[in-house]
């Protein structure tokens, strides 16, 4: 069977029939979309790459004595703190993020400090600074036409460089405008369910994200659908390849990469119905740089590349598989599956809403155990349930 097949599904419009009915939503990429200004977004990874490869170039990183900073009120602004490092002459001022880093290392709480006058704000931290029992800080510094800093840490953080993320899915994605299969998402309808690969890059639709404080990239292979099975009523079963990755290199996030199949791609860049979710995170400890290219390389480059065979199949499995013939099956299935008798009910009402039938597959009971999921207001419930829903098509393949 030809598993990637190019015109699958394709609806007059030029774009794909899709079946949003089933599946995980997921809104991660959804709330970068919302928060990001103008001048975070990218139309392009040769763009991003030569942003924050540029900033990191002006940067210098070093491990300092805590008790031989000093603390002194900004000379051009007394409102202002800066930091006098161990060698320097002039002080340097922190970033927000680098002021709260360097209050919390000390145990100053930084919200505190912020609302008093600089110098008696900058007693308070000198005396932390003085005291401070790691004795030791690794620093982030930026000369870019003004000293600035970027991050304080502790000496033994592994920084994994925001470039080095961006390059990484270089390898495998060139620069997303159609050298390779990768590329920023399209888009779907809602109204019709057709999802429409080719979109413009635009500062409104672009998914390449960066800001002072950290990278974050989603691209998807829409070009190219996988056909697992049939729907119901005869039409291909779509599905798409993508992944999301984020980095901060001044210590805001951990390292990470999600890959997953979905079906479609919203205007607002919420991720409809995610199958087969995997994450890798990575902590910026002392091995973080080995770990990075170890593990999470070259896991994105094998998802990239790999076959959709065993994910089409696990699919197949689950929908040949019949496990309930009869309510008295179904409620001992989901019981038999830490599932309680309110929860099992919700279950099969939700598939008997959506099939016009109650669940007789694993695949249908899958499908009503992440619809189910997804009401959850609470996220770790809602993994948690998510997580067994996974375990059961697995099991199944």
């Amino acid at each position: 069977m030809n598993t990637e097949i190019i015109d699958a599904g394709r609806d007059i419009s030029g774009g794909y029939k899709v079946d949003v009915s089933r599946g995980t939503n997921v809104d991660r990429v959804s709330s970068e979309w919302f928060s990001r200004p103008d001048d975070e977004r990218y139309l392009s990874l040769d763009e991003l790459f030569a942003s924050v490869k540029g900033r990191a170039e002006r940067s210098r990183t070093r491990t300092v004595e805590s008790a031989a900073i000093r603390v002194e009120a900004h000379r051009d602004n007394p409102e202002k703190l800066g930091l006098v490092l161990p060698g320097a002459d002039e002080p340097i001022a922190p970033t927000h993020w680098s002021f709260g880093q360097i209050s919390s290392l000390v145990g100053a709480p930084a919200a505190y400090l912020r609302q008093l006058p600089a110098p008696l704000a900058g007693i308070n931290l000198q005396y932390g600074l003085t005291n401070h029992r790691a004795e030791q800080i690794k620093t982030l510094e930026t000369g870019d036409g003004r000293t600035e800093l970027r991050a304080v840490t502790g000496p033994d953080y592994g920084r994994i460089y925001d470039h080095e993320l961006v390059s990484a899915v270089q390898r495998i994605a060139g620069d997303v405008v159609g050298d390779t299969r990768w590329k920023v998402p399209g888009v779907l309808d809602c109204s019709t369910s057709v999802y429409n690969p080719m979109v413009d890059i635009t500062k409104d639709t672009t998914t390449l994200y960066a800001s002072d404080r950290d990278v974050f990239l989603f691209l998807v292979d829409d070009r190219n659908p996988i056909e697992a099975g049939t729907l119901q009523e005869g039409s291909p079963h779509l599905f798409f390849r993508g992944f999301y990755c984020w980095n901060s290199e001044v210590g805001a996030k951990t390292l990470g990469i999600a890959s997953f199949y979905l079906r479609a791609v919203c205007q607002n860049r919420n991720l409809w119905r995610v199958e087969d979710f995997q994450e890798i995170t990575i902590r910026h400890s002392k091995y973080a740089a080995g770990r990075f290219a170890h593990e999470a390389e070259p896991a994105l480059a094998s998802f990239a590349d790999s076959s959709p065979q065993p994910f089409i199949q696990g699919i197949r499995s689950a929908r040949e598989r019949i496990v309930a013939h009869s309510d008295e099956d179904r409620t001992d299935f989901l019981r038999k599956r830490g599932f309680w008798k309110a929860e099992s009910a919700k279950i099969v009402k939700t598939v008997l809403a959506a099939e016009g039938r109650p669940p007789e597959s694993v695949f249908d009971f899958v499908q009503g155990i992440t619809a189910v999921a997804r009401s959850k207001p609470q996220q770790d419930a809602r993994l948690t349930i998510e997580t067994r829903a996974k375990k059961l098509r697995e099991a199944a393949a």
